[in-house]
């Protein structure tokens, strides 16, 4: 058998070994036209060997192959050829230096440098700022899923331990004579100035005894650092009801993925994207799990970095509410969110309830409607109720003159009152039949099949085809770095394929004749 023996047969110019077709060309083109000067700021002093310039590129092209691990990329650096060439010849970084490159130098460039490439993108027709679609998905968190943490138990919790202050520290107080206005941190402060006093030694180890004022001292603080201990949870987890000890910027959330088969919470993020032209233009993460109240500040985070904004904004019925068609009003967009009870309506049995608050007929002139058995129900009065995030919505309150004698009265509502009452907000009404009005139009139907095709397909391949499913870092801020990388490979990627495939200037795919 002949033995290769230690000839050099690598030629010196690798990119000869690489086809011409290969995406890693056109990357690397569009990476060049990137501005790095944040980037390079991030240095306290010149970086000894690879470039961060470089750095950034190999791991924005791992990211379009999938490789998204800090070891598979040394390795793909020490084994793939246009990683040889990328790194122009430089010795393959290990993993602690792509990593600490991505903790401490990306954590704040890589939205500035995935913005450049929306503007690039712009400017090259690919991204018109027309219509925006969003949509959000849950991403599991890189923490353990049975650390939890529940809002409510921990309220229940620091219930139980305040009522057993309140028992306990009364007695205590009346055998050292102290006053009863005292609290339980200064009942203790007063205890070990009483020690200190009398000279009485705090003791601890076996075999020491210890006095009954330490022992009563030591039963109040053991009070005092659970309390702390349940409150820090409580300010954790804010107006979120649950979050993991593993990390505590996640939170437990329902998933498709479910590992138990019986509905188990997993910790998660919700991430949110803004598709345009089939690229990705935007995205954040959220701890909430429900859609409807992200929708505002990830547009408004969108506006301040890319300073523009698109003018539809196209989504589905969980981003339906007052709160978000108000937003969109003042602002100057067309919102194509379909209300959310858009389908129910199209059902038999919603169409044939003439005791439903929207099948009753409604006088605008007089302000009533009129129930079936002809009888009117009036304006009463109107109340304001404020949602989570502060927005005031005003509910208006009618009530049937009578509706004694009344032979439709089982069938119409079941209640305390003795007269039926609706409670509707008018904005709401004139925002849901505006937007009914609107996805109904040549242009809705066509935004409403591109977002299926286009929001969806983005999470069909960062899930499907790069195999991202959970993320291999804690916290939102570092999460969020991976996500903007990730979304650059994504976008040249796309890019690539937009281009092969004769796509290149098309944003919207068009409706298939009938």
């Amino acid at each position: 058998m002949k033995t290769r023996g230690n000839q050099v047969v690598m030629p010196l110019n690798v990119a000869k070994m690489i086809e011409k077709s290969d995406q890693v060309f056109k990357m690397a083109e569009i990476l060049d036209g990137l501005d790095y000067r944040k980037l390079r700021s991030t240095y306290r002093r010149h970086w000894r060997s690879v470039a961060p310039e470089i750095m950034f590129s190999i791991i924005v092209f791992a990211n379009m192959k999938g490789i998204f691990s800090s070891r598979g990329i040394e390795e793909a650096c020490k084994t793939d050829i246009r990683f040889m060439w990328l790194l122009q010849y430089h010795k393959a970084p290990d993993h602690t230096t792509i990593s600490r490159f991505l903790e401490n130098n990306m954590s704040g460039c890589a939205e500035d440098l995935f913005c450049q490439l929306v503007e690039k993108l712009a400017e090259m027709g690919e991204i018109d700022f027309e219509a925006l679609f969003v949509d959000g998905t849950k991403i599991e968190a890189n923490a353990n899923r049975y650390t939890f943490v529940w809002a409510k138990s921990v309220e229940k919790r620091l219930k139980k331990l305040n009522e057993r202050a309140e028992k306990e520290l009364p007695p205590i107080r009346a055998k050292y004579g102290l006053a009863e206005w005292l609290g339980l941190e200064s009942t203790i402060s007063e205890l070990k100035s009483f020690a200190g006093i009398q000279r009485i030694e705090f003791v601890h180890g076996k075999g020491r005894r210890k006095t009954q004022l330490q022992r009563d001292c030591e039963r109040l603080e053991e009070l005092l650092n659970k309390g702390n201990e349940y409150m820090e949870m409580l300010r954790i987890c804010g107006k979120r009801k649950s979050y993991s000890k593993t990390d505590p910027e996640a939170t437990f959330m329902r998933m498709k993925e479910d590992h138990m088969g019986n509905g188990q919470l997993k910790p998660g993020y919700n991430l949110q994207i803004g598709v345009s032209g089939e690229y990705i233009a935007g995205l954040s993460l959220f701890p909430n799990p429900t859609d409807t109240t992200t929708l505002i500040p990830f547009l408004e985070r969108m506006k301040a970095k890319l300073n523009r904004s698109f003018s539809d904004i196209v989504a589905d019925m969980g981003y339906a509410s007052e709160e978000n068609y108000t937003y969109l009003e003042e602002n100057g967009q067309n919102a194509y969110i379909k209300p959310a009870d858009h389908e129910v309506k199209k059902s038999r049995k919603y169409k044939n309830n003439i005791f439903h608050k929207d099948n009753m007929p409604y006088d605008e002139e007089n302000d009533r409607f009129t129930c079936p058995n002809g009888k009117h129900l009036i304006h009463s009065y109107d109340r304001d109720i404020k949602t989570d995030n502060g927005f005031t919505v005003r509910k208006s309150y009618y009530v049937c003159e009578s509706c004694a004698g009344c032979p439709y009265r089982e069938k119409c509502f079941k209640g305390q009152y003795d007269n039926r009452k609706i409670e509707l907000s008018k904005t709401m009404r004139r925002q849901k039949e505006a937007a009914e009005e609107r996805i109904s139009t040549e242009r809705g139907i066509l935004l409403r099949v591109n977002r299926s095709i286009q929001v969806e397909g983005v999470f069909g391949v960062l899930k499907q085809d790069y195999g991202f499913r959970r993320f291999l870092t804690r916290g939102k801020k570092s999460n969020e770095t991976r996500l903007f990388i990730l979304a650059i490979a994504f976008n040249i990627q796309k890019l690539c394929s937009r281009i092969a495939n004769g796509r290149f200037g098309k944003a919207l795919f068009e409706l298939k004749a009938a």
